[in-house]
């Protein structure tokens, strides 16, 4: 079960000895008994990506098999904590060794000593398949399924009573058909490249409500939706992946920091513990798992980090949650793919990446969804992917943006001109696409009200008709134009500088909620169809402008939403006033 190192190449390694080894398989590597993983086989010779760094190891020094594949940790415990990429919790590394990861470091995912509450939810006789709760667990604010594990099925033949359980302690047999008794704990492993199954996935339809109007309104996305943020360097990406895990209305919070700047991670570790959960009032972390694998880690670790992400993600969504995950940037990934297949010698493609790279980007987002998950019960959950891409030079037609765009179904173009104008989110309204608007218009019809599709295909139908206008503006300026098309820019205006940019720093704007969204909209889109009717009886765009209720419209995100209501319905009657008197142009 030894082989030995015949070939070092960063941080990929050769071992001969090694007939029987398994693809994918954990070695450890050397005598620092560094976490590896087999990537090739070739007769008793055995390629392995080293998660650690491989300076000081010498040819000859052992390398030894585990027989399993590379796989986390699952049970109570995984809400609050920061993990590598390969899952070593980051914190009790910082505990045991200081503030740098010792090379061969191994400490569990799981804290073995301490006790969780257990409750019995199945009798002694139950049926036992895949995914039958067996008992629960407190953690936090959420109630932490105990499920058979995929693999087993049978007869419960016991369950642990009410009390207080390590991880490691058995709380349950399965008796099978052939009269096995296989004992099951709150821990559990799942090999991280492996999707965890389902029962069926459902057709998606409520969303997932971010917060932030370009988003929720404009280009929604949904629970168990797959989307996408491109843009160059400085166009807030991390800021707006952020802004998702602080306020989106998911359950659970994945965030992979994938290669990103140590000083952006730090961030989040500052600012989440601070933060306060909308929802249960308690830090935001006690939904949120965070892997950590920044710029200045091993590069291989952070190949297996979004893996490691996306696992613990269906875990708890097979307990019926739904989850987000932030993987910022699967650029990142991509380009620890690259460097790993160059050093194996592998043919590159377009712009040096492997030629699988589209096909590991397709696995990795197909694992996104709705499901009803396994088990006697209908339980559904959901985990909806969200990445974070970061293409040389902002150039859209790069690889990994591009394969991307094949597989997911929200495009949120990120516009560094618009970050530089202090324009957030620097979402480009005219380059950004959803595929979802259909699935959640009727989600909005019953919560919010039955014109927000119609009043959303209006606002994007003006800011189309400014772009088309603003070449003739440049060449000829406003004046000349009619005044139909003067009252389209007015009102585009309108929807850039009071609903499209949201203040993050705006204890009244960081978070929009959809009810307070629908109000804005109907108030702009009311505007434009008075203004319009104003408009044909020869009022002037420049008079309309002039009217004291237009400047109500300027900035509506900041008005708290408990006054909103009350906000809403006053601009409403000075509207039609100023509209309807016999000066306004409509009779």
């Amino acid at each position: 079960m030894t082989g030995r190192i015949i070939r070092i190449t960063g941080p990929v390694v050769e071992a001969d000895s090694m007939r029987g080894a398994l693809m994918y398989e954990v070695v450890h590597v050397g005598e620092a008994a560094l976490i590896g993983e087999i990537i090739g086989l070739s007769e008793d010779v055995a390629t392995i990506q080293v998660y650690e760094d491989t300076t000081g190891l010498a040819p000859g020094e052992p390398v030894g098999r585990t027989g399993a594949p590379l796989s986390v940790e699952l049970g109570p415990g995984l809400l609050g904590m920061v993990y590598d990429g390969i899952q070593r919790p980051l914190e009790v590394i910082r505990e045991e060794m200081g503030a740098f990861i010792v090379r061969g470091a191994s400490f569990p995912a799981l804290d073995r000593k301490c006790t969780y509450p257990f409750t019995p939810a199945a009798a002694p006789g139950t049926a036992a398949t895949p995914g039958t709760i067996i008992g629960t667990v407190e953690e936090g604010r959420f109630t932490h399924s105990i499920l058979v594990p995929h693999g087993m099925a049978g007869t419960l033949a016991r369950v642990a009573g009410a009390g207080e359980y390590t991880v490691t302690a058995d709380i349950a047999t399965v008796l099978s058909s052939d009269g096995k008794e296989q004992p099951v704990a709150m821990l559990r492993r799942w090999p991280v490249r492996v999707a965890r199954p389902v029962a069926e996935k459902l057709k998606p339809a409520d969303p997932l409500i971010t917060g932030q109007r370009v988003i929720d309104s404009f280009f929604p996305i949904v629970k168990g939706g797959t989307a996408a943020v491109p843009g160059p360097f400085g166009a807030g990406k991390t800021v707006v992946q952020h802004q998702l895990a602080k306020w989106s209305d998911a359950d659970i919070i994945v965030y992979v920091g994938c290669g990103e700047r140590g000083n952006e991670l730090a961030d989040v570790l500052r600012q989440f513990p601070a933060l306060t959960d909308p929802k249960s009032g308690e830090p935001l972390m006690g939904r949120t798992v965070l892997i950590g694998n920044t710029s200045n880690m091993p590069v291989a670790a952070r190949e297996a980090s979004v893996y490691t992400g996306i696992t613990i993600a269906e875990y708890y969504r097979d307990m019926g949650y739904d989850v987000a995950l932030m993987a910022d940037s699967t650029s990142r990934w991509a380009e620890a793919m690259r460097e790993i297949s160059g050093r194996l010698e592998e043919m590159p493609g377009e712009h040096g990446y492997p030629a699988y790279l589209a096909s590991r980007l397709a696995c990795f987002y197909e694992r996104a969804g709705n499901v009803r998950v396994l088990g006697p019960s209908n339980r559904t959950g959901s985990v909806s992917v969200i990445g974070a891409v970061s293409p040389p030079g902002g150039d859209f037609s790069e690889p990994v943006t591009q394969n991307t765009l094949r597989v997911v179904r929200v495009f949120w173009a990120l516009d560094a001109d618009l970050a530089h104008e202090r324009h957030f989110p620097a979402v480009n309204w005219l380059t950004s696409y959803s595929l979802y608007p259909d699935d959640v218009e009727a989600w909005w019809n019953e919560h919010a009200g039955d014109r927000w599709g119609e009043m959303r295909r209006s606002m994007m139908a003006t800011l189309q008709k400014e772009s088309e206008l603003e070449e003739i503006v440049q060449l000829v300026g406003p004046d000349v134009l009619p005044e139909d098309d003067k009252l389209s820019l007015h009102v585009a205006e309108y929807i850039r500088e009071s609903f499209l940019i949201q203040y993050a720093f705006d204890p009244a704007d960081t978070f929009c909620a959809p009810d307070k969204q629908y109000m804005m909209m109907q108030l702009i889109t009311d505007y434009a169809r008075y203004g319009k009717a104003a408009v044909a009886g020869g009022m002037p765009v420049s008079a309309i402008a002039d009217m004291p209720v237009a400047k109500r419209l300027l900035r509506l995100g900041a008005v708290p939403d408990a006054d909103f209501r009350e906000y809403f319905e006053e601009t409403e009657r000075r509207m039609k006033e100023a509209f309807h008197n016999p000066g306004g142009g409509i009779t």
